[in-house]
């Protein structure tokens, strides 16, 4: 665990965040963040007169930033577009592929076997290789 996520476990845990929240936000196990915060004086059982009427309050999974659940509509993991597309950029592993949807192809221009998802018609392996496979050189004038 590094020193920013045990920062951002104290920050969170002050502001009145769960462990499990905390945890899918910091991509940590809830173990870990109970160990950490029994270690550190930060438990207690969250009052339930304290969040009664108040509306449920997640975090983003990428930066932390508190977000507020509608009742009644989709849970939100993220607080914009931003947040979400560079989660998913920096976890490419996280991505659910079907396997029927990668095919096996030989590049046009310089023979080498690749894959590709989701694109039967490829020809090629790279821009490069479209490029010159295409125009018939590097492309640069």
């Amino acid at each position: 665990m590094t020193s920013e996520q045990k920062a951002k476990i104290t920050e969170l845990r002050t502001a009145g965040f769960g462990y499990a929240n905390i945890a899918n936000t910091l991509g940590l196990t809830k173990n870990q963040v109970v160990s950490f915060c029994h270690r550190n004086g930060l438990a207690g059982e969250k009052s339930t007169q304290a969040t009664k009427g108040k509306p449920d309050v997640g975090c983003c999974k990428n930066c932390g930033k508190p977000i507020v659940q509608v009742p009644g509509r989709k849970q939100i993991k993220f607080c914009s577009d931003e947040c979400c597309q560079s989660w998913w950029n920096a976890h490419p592993e996280a991505v659910t592929r079907s396997a029927d949807a990668v095919y096996s192809f030989t590049c046009a221009c310089c023979g080498k076997p690749f894959t590709a998802y989701g694109n039967r018609s490829r020809k090629y392996c790279s821009h490069a290789c479209y490029i010159t496979g295409r125009f018939g050189g590097d492309g640069r004038e």
